[in-house]
């Protein structure tokens, strides 16, 4: 139900293997793959997922990657309530949709990122967020916001 992973260049320079800003040895390509995923809500969706294969730039010209060319693996999810990168940790917090709310659990923020992996069995690590009343409130708040909008257009409808 997943697609192939594919290899994606880098839309202003075309480049497939990215140089890092920090270290000129160091570099990421850039993968693409669309999953199904089930939401906490249980609901299913396709969902384009990205990730970066970081790597040394040897091994990464090595590797005579293409723009397009489909890899064997998968993209995962993981979760940590430890933060991957200490210097910018906020931009790996999980946020809920576009509430701008960040899931925890205990009060500790949760941490996201996407992965690649040649194992195309390979299992997303998931950390289930608490915070659900506070979430509720938001989504209830901007549903309440968009009922008008959605009551004067009249070509809104979900059924036949």
């Amino acid at each position: 139900m997943n697609s192939k992973v594919i290899v994606l260049a880098d839309d202003t320079t075309g480049a497939v293997v990215n140089i890092s800003e920090n270290n000129p040895k160091y570099g990421y390509v850039r993968v693409s793959q669309v999953r199904t995923v089930v939401d906490d809500n249980g609901f299913l969706r396709r969902k384009n997922i990205t990730a970066l294969m970081p790597a040394l730039i040897t091994d990464l010209q090595e590797m005579h990657l293409f723009s397009g060319q489909a890899l064997e693996g998968k993209i995962v999810f993981e979760e940590s309530l430890t933060p991957f990168n200490d210097k910018t940790p906020e931009r790996d917090l999980k946020v809920a949709g576009e509430t701008g709310i960040v899931c925890t659990v205990g009060g500790l923020p949760i941490f996201r990122r996407t992965k690649f992996s040649f194992d195309s069995n390979a299992s997303d690590i998931s950390i289930k967020h608490d915070n659900v009343d506070e979430l509720r409130k938001a989504y209830a708040a901007a549903s309440k916001a968009n009922s008008p909008a959605i009551k004067a257009n009249e070509d809104f409808s979900i059924g036949a």
